[in-house]
Order: C-alpha cells, then structure tokens, then sequence
C-alpha cells in the first residue's frame, strides 16, 4: 500500500473579509444614525447677513436657545425633554434657573420665518425677564451670489 502523504502546511495569512463586512456593517448603522443625533427643533430660519458667534464671545459654554417653531410652540434647549413643547411659564422657570447659575450665558431666539412676530417679541420679553442681559438671534446666511438655492 503506497500511502501519499500530502504535506499540509499552516496558512499564515489573516483572512480580511470578515473586517471588511464588519466596516461595512458600521459604515451603514452611522450613516442611518447620523441624521438622527440632530439636536434641536426644526425652525425654517430666515436669512440675514450677521457676523457668526465665535468661540470667544460664547464664552466657551452652551448658549440657552428658545426656539419657536412653525405653529408658535416653545422649546428651550435645557432639561430632559428637550423636544417636547413648553407653555410660557414653563420655559421661564427654566429660563430663570440657567440664568441664575450663569448669568453670562449667550441666550438666542431661534424663530421659524413664518413664526408671528409678537409670538418673537413674547419669547423675548420673557427671556429679558427671566434674567437675559443680551439677547441673539440665529438666523441662515443669505445665498451667494450667483449661487442656485
């Protein structure tokens, strides 16, 4: 009996397919997941030409948002739910407590474009109230010129 043996050797090579389905695997999770990690209400802002807010002059902390969507409900960007509508007392008692801890906080006003404007001046005035001693706005850059919208 001719017994043939056949040598068989080790392979040492790293089998880089499973990486490439994992990559591929995450790329996909951030690419769904990313849109989703928005902060914020979505507000139609109008646009203005404005100096952007530096780091410097935000003094390096979160500023206190009050945005005012489309039909004219409140949000303010502290607290638990961030995205649930406030009523006015509501969000100056939030107002008034970020105020009191950081009186130097920037505070901006983020208004829909369609939004009333005594519904803007309301959320000011409340805010000058709770404590705010210079108020922003946010708004979108104007087009450029020559630029397609």
């Amino acid at each position: 009996m001719a017994q043939t043996q056949r040598k068989r050797r080790l392979m040492g090579d790293i089998n880089v397919v499973p990486y490439i389905d994992v990559m591929l695997v995450l790329l996909v999770i951030f690419m769904v997941t990313a849109p989703l990690l928005t902060q914020g209400i979505k507000v139609d802002l109008p646009r203005a030409a404005s100096r952007p807010i530096t780091p410097a002059s935000a003094r390096d902390t979160q500023p206190l948002v009050l945005s005012i969507d489309r039909e004219g409900r409140w949000y303010l960007n502290v607290g638990r739910e961030q995205s649930q509508p406030l009523e006015r007392r509501q969000a100056a008692a939030r107002a008034t407590a970020v105020l009191r801890r950081t009186p130097d906080v920037t505070v901006l006003v983020k208004a829909d474009r369609r939004v009333d404007y005594g519904q803007v001046v309301d959320g000011m005035v409340m805010l000058s109230q709770a404590g705010a001693r210079k108020l922003g706005f946010l708004t979108d850059p104007p087009p450029r010129a020559g630029a397609t919208p």
